[in-house]
């Protein structure tokens, strides 16, 4: 099934009469429970496909699909709406809410999307133990170590089953050994529950996880390539 597909996107940045163009015609198929890596320089365009891909944002000219809906025109709200139900997101700076525990980080998508109170807790307490912090349960943010919060983050991007996770340097704040111990729970999780990580990155330490790395250069997809077996990813 394909999960996520652009078609000759391009978007187009205007500031007074300076015009940047960050994305150029990209087209990218990605299909489900793919586990792959965007990389390229600074600038390259990866971040704005992965916003594109989002919802975040819309192209300039171009088509977005997600879970084979067409995204590209939709309003704010109904962008919100495929954010909640088809999308987790895993950011740089974890973006944890720093008055609430790791439990109630992990369960703020599921109140929000209305799951009853034993749904909740069934949900939180699995992927407490999908992350391997169930003993950590009752802590925030600021007593967590940064790789801990990342796996929180990515638990909470789990916790609504969205058919796809998007990440955007998800070790770029992260020591060599916090930085593995997320991408080897981004790659458990992956190969368990099947589903779709794409994820934007410049670290080698990342890349080498990954299944298939899509290059971008100046806006343009230069280099597709499925990586049959790695030492550490595979």
């Amino acid at each position: 099934m394909e999960v996520v597909k652009t078609e000759n996107v391009t978007r187009v940045y205007r500031v007074g009469s300076v015009e940047t163009r960050a994305l150029r015609g990209v087209d990218l198929s990605v299909q489900s429970g793919e586990f792959t890596a965007l990389i390229g320089p600074s600038g390259s365009g990866k971040t704005t496909l992965l916003q594109l891909i989002g919802c975040l944002d819309q192209p300039t000219e171009g088509k977005v699909y997600v879970n084979g809906k067409d995204v590209t025109n939709l309003n704010r709200n109904a962008r919100a709406d495929i954010r909640a139900g088809a999308i987790g997101f895993v950011f740089q700076f974890f973006a944890l809410i720093p008055t609430l525990t790791a439990y109630e980080n992990i369960e703020m998508p599921l109140l929000l999307a209305g799951k009853s109170a034993k749904d909740r807790v069934d949900r939180v307490k699995q992927l407490l133990e999908w992350i391997d912090m169930a003993d950590r349960a009752n802590n925030r943010p600021d007593q967590l170590s940064g790789g801990q919060q990342q796996r929180v983050a990515v638990a909470r991007a789990l916790a609504t089953n969205p058919a796809l996770i998007l990440a955007d340097e998800p070790t770029a704040n992260l020591d060599t050994p916090n930085g593995k111990q997320v991408m080897e729970v981004m790659t458990r999780l992956n190969k368990e529950t099947g589903v779709t990580f794409i994820f934007a990155t410049h670290d080698p330490r990342v890349i080498q996880y990954a299944r298939r790395v899509v290059t971008l250069q100046d806006g343009l997809i230069v280099k597709d390539e499925v990586v049959e077996k790695t030492a550490v990813g595979a």
